[in-house]
């Protein structure tokens, strides 16, 4: 697999071919359209193309045009289509149109479709992408966000993991224990130096943990002179693919969006020294790696990522019919968004027994990511 020269970024996860990035500004060989993003559920039409304002008043015509909601490379996989057609039809149930899911391969496209306005809603985002939406837009603001198990902010958070193949875990004790005190030197790979739990979180953890080097984000970046190579899998699960195929030795993701394709092996769940394997029936592309197992050697609590909206294609009344009916308990208990991990074959987009329910919350609650 080549890596880019100039910037030794490696996109290792192949998504599904529906997935063409179209971002005014970004092309794609396969496609000349010209929207941001290719939705998955029908032909991309550009709705705004009248420059008239769609937020309705009640003196205007009732807005008809399609509600197009993005999502970052995580759920834009095959693995994901049912999910993301459920997020559509709940949507239209709210508001009475027509949803379109747009699929992307990187993160800056959906970033960029939510602060534009061509998309609507951003689902299961992380909060350092919403700020950076948020910059570039000032509407764009937090729609609702996934609880915890009671469906509340209280414990509302996922888990940053960095990790190691199992084959290779000794190297990385210290003192008996797993350490990040080895790292330096290696090849590591990251998602996407947008993501909150494959790049900042990590990061973050890494300068703090060799304080006396007095390290900079810069300084961990391919460039830079921590790491002998460094890569981004611009997805968490091609993140997870950069370790388990050994391009890299060292790796941050995230465990909501592995949970789908691993299993606990030995220890407790998102602790320091969790040993995970690839299931043996996992999709493509761990279905080439089932059995492959890898170590956790740091794990850091993340704040659960916002679903947001741009107000540019939605009025009032709608933002707030979609809040109350993903809030709803209806929603809580959809199998196909908070599922039940102790069923054999059960999938969704979260765990219940982590997160049950989607709760409100406003933009400042973000904030320990700002800055």
């Amino acid at each position: 697999m080549q890596k880019h020269t100039a910037s030794k970024v490696i996109a290792t996860f192949l998504l599904a071919a529906v997935m063409i990035p179209c971002a005014a500004g970004c092309s794609s060989g396969a496609s000349n359209n010209p929207p941001p993003v290719n939705g998955n559920t029908g032909a991309n039409t550009n709705v705004r193309d009248s420059g008239i304002p769609m937020s309705a008043s009640a003196t205007e015509q009732k807005n008809t045009s399609p509600i197009n909601i993005v999502w970052y490379p995580n759920e834009s996989s095959n693995t994901h289509d049912e999910i993301r057609a459920e997020v559509g039809r709940l949507v239209e149930e709210a508001t009475g149109r027509k949803a379109n899911n747009l699929t992307t391969t990187d993160y800056t496209i959906a970033i960029q479709s939510i602060a534009s306005g061509s998309a609507d809603i951003a689902m299961a985002m992380g909060a350092v992408g919403y700020i950076e939406a948020k910059n570039q837009n000032p509407l764009v603001d937090v729609l609702f966000v996934n609880g915890d198990k009671n469906g509340t902010l209280d414990e509302a958070k996922y888990f940053a993991w960095i990790c190691v193949n199992k084959a290779d875990a000794d190297m990385y004790k210290s003192g008996g224990a797993y350490s990040i005190d080895n790292i330096r030197g290696g090849k590591m790979s990251f998602v996407s130096n947008s993501s909150t739990s494959g790049f900042r979180v990590p990061t973050s953890s890494i300068i703090a943990h060799f304080k006396s080097d007095a390290l900079t984000e810069d300084d961990l970046l391919p460039d830079g002179s921590f790491f002998s190579e460094v890569y981004f899998g611009q997805s968490h699960q091609g993140s997870a693919i950069n370790l388990v195929t050994g391009n890299a030795g060292v790796a941050a993701f995230c465990d909501i969006e592995l949970a789908p394709y691993i299993q606990i092996k030995e220890g407790v769940e998102n602790t320091v020294g969790a040993v995970y394997e690839i299931k043996p029936d996992a999709d493509a592309p761990f279905d080439a790696h089932a059995g492959k197992e890898f170590v956790v050697i740091a794990c850091t609590p993340v704040f659960n990522g916002p679903n947001a909206y741009n107000p540019k294609n939605l009025s009032a009344d709608e933002i707030q019919a979609i809040r109350d009916l993903f809030t709803s308990a209806e929603v809580a208990d959809n199998e196909l968004l908070f599922y039940d991990a102790t069923v054999e074959g059960a999938f969704g987009l979260y765990k219940k027994a982590s997160s049950y329910g989607y709760a409100l919350t406003s933009d400042s609650w973000y904030d320990p990511y700002r800055g």
